[in-house]
């Protein structure tokens, strides 16, 4: 599957201002390339009077409404008792926190080329912004072994092991979710043939996107992680007890507040084409800080890379016509490539597609 994600991204490799983010510990003033004018275009909502994310018990015999109500009104929810060991979640966030702590040369060991898509560096999406984001990635698909050997040559089998541990945990946790976000809606595993229990749900494809946000000195122009919708059926996020995470609802930013042992989940695209536009794939994005350093770990599922993805035939109708037409994975994030968030716009069925 590495090499097939591999594939798509040899066709737009990433070229930015400089090969590698800056060495963040040594900046003590924003540099001009880090600042932006367009972070506050829309305004932060911290009202008390509205209303937050929902929090979902996955033990509540209502959960499957639940997340249906949250999918369609907001595209992103928390979960509790998702089964995921607090250990684990623990041992994951120290991880990744040694990993962006390593010195730069040797984080650089492990560098992602401009036409890969595993490996240190700079977020993808970074291509589409005039200017950098104050923050460093490092993406896993498949085993981490070949880079982590590169990381840590003395411990790498220690760090391997909490990563594919993790990973297994999520997958578990992520085809839950889906047939949780699915099952609301009426769809079930007869109605999806490449998930059903004779496909290849087992090709599932996945990767782990691992975030780093230094302390900033001027956080108030400074971006994270720009606005962006996620290009796959559903991300799980842990992201830490340091806030940063913000949606875009009602025409303006609301932080998700970090909760003690719950997970973060996000609408992904694809299960936005699949529900025919029932559910929201939200917008989000990180804003930084002055005095903490902040992480998260975002797991980010997938159908198998060439399966066809179009609005499943139980949600369309002589009244609810396919908004989307039939796209593969490996096609759409081609084309997400290349238009980023104008992506689903582009691909419209009916008239608000541009002309």
């Amino acid at each position: 599957m590495s090499s097939k994600l591999t594939d798509v991204f040899a066709s737009h490799p990433l070229y930015l201002h400089q090969e590698h983010p800056d060495d963040f510990k040594s900046l003590h003033e924003l540099p001009d390339q880090y600042k932006w004018t367009r972070v506050h275009e829309y305004p932060s909502l911290d009202s008390p009077t509205l209303k937050s994310v929902t929090i979902i018990d996955l033990n509540d015999p209502n959960a499957i409404q639940l997340i249906g109500h949250a999918c369609k009104t907001w595209g992103i929810f928390q979960v509790t008792n998702h089964g995921v060991p607090q250990k684990l979640v623990d041992d994951i966030e120290s991880a990744t926190r040694c990993l962006f702590t390593l010195p730069m040369e040797q984080k650089l060991k492990a560098a992602r080329p401009p036409t890969g898509f595993s490996g240190y560096g700079f977020h993808r999406i970074s291509a589409f912004c005039e200017k950098l984001m104050w923050s460093e990635g490092f993406t896993i698909v498949g085993s981490p072994l070949e880079h982590f050997h590169q990381l840590w040559p003395e411990d790498y089998l220690k760090f391997c092991s909490i990563f594919e541990e993790y990973e297994k945990e999520m997958k578990k946790l992520a085809e839950r979710l889906m047939w949780l976000m699915l099952g609301s809606l009426g769809v079930f595993k007869e109605d999806v043939k490449w998930a059903n229990p004779n496909s290849e749900l087992e090709a599932a494809s996945a990767a782990l996107q691992l975030n780093s946000y230094p302390a900033c000195p001027n956080p108030d122009q400074a971006m994270g992680l720009v606005d962006h919708t996620d290009s796959n059926l559903l991300s799980i996020v842990h992201q830490g007890n340091i806030s940063g995470l913000q949606v875009l609802r009602d025409g303006g930013w609301i932080m998700i507040p970090p909760i003690p042992s719950a997970l973060v989940i996000n609408v992904g695209d694809l299960i936005h084409i699949l529900s025919n536009g029932l559910y929201h794939n939200v917008f989000h994005r990180a804003v930084v800080n002055r005095t903490h350093h902040r992480v998260s770990v975002a797991y980010l599922y997938g159908p198998p890379i060439s399966a066809e993805i179009s609005p499943l035939s139980k949600l369309v109708g002589p009244s609810h016509p396919p908004l989307y037409p039939s796209v593969t994975w490996k096609e759409y994030l081609g084309i997400k490539a290349k238009f980023n968030n104008k992506t689903l716009l582009s691909l419209r069925l009916d008239d608000t597609s541009p002309k």
